[in-house]
């Protein structure tokens, strides 16, 4: 189900990539999140109301610092359940359901999955005999 967590991670990723002007479009938002204009435009505002954003009309919504710091925290642990998705489950469409997850899951579990993750690395690379970090995951890819 998408949700406020979905629209805060998608201005995120949007504004933090450099995807779009700030501030972002609700077609931009409506597309990344295959949601109708209206639906983005409503949610959008119900953030603003909620202080989490500020949105204009015919303009966009950008995040306020409460919005950031939630959508901060919701962007590690996207990243985590996608690295999740990719490399344990072996998913084509990792982001899609790391997105589809990013609400449900706990900061608690998000934190526990990454460190299972980063010691699962770390064992490979031990057998593997090696002391980089195996070529299928970036520095990028749990933390910055």
């Amino acid at each position: 189900m998408i949700g406020a967590p979905q629209y805060l991670l998608t201005l995120y990723i949007a504004e933090r990539e450099g995807d779009e002007e700030t501030p972002i479009s609700p077609g931009y938002v409506a597309d990344a999140l295959d949601r109708s204009p209206p639906a983005a435009t409503e949610r959008l505002q119900n953030l603003d109301a909620k202080g989490l954003v500020e949105y204009e009309p015919y303009e966009g919504a950008t995040l306020t610092a409460e919005g950031r710091d939630a959508a901060t925290d919701l962007y590690d642990t996207y990243r985590t359940l996608s690295r999740f998705c990719r490399d344990v489950l072996g998913l084509d469409d990792h982001e899609d359901e790391a997105m589809e997850l990013v609400g449900n899951v706990s900061q608690t579990v998000a934190e526990r999955l990454a460190a299972t993750l980063l010691r699962d690395e770390a064992d490979r690379d031990e057998a593997d005999g090696s002391t980089e970090t195996g070529s299928q995951s970036s520095p990028d890819t749990l933390a910055e």
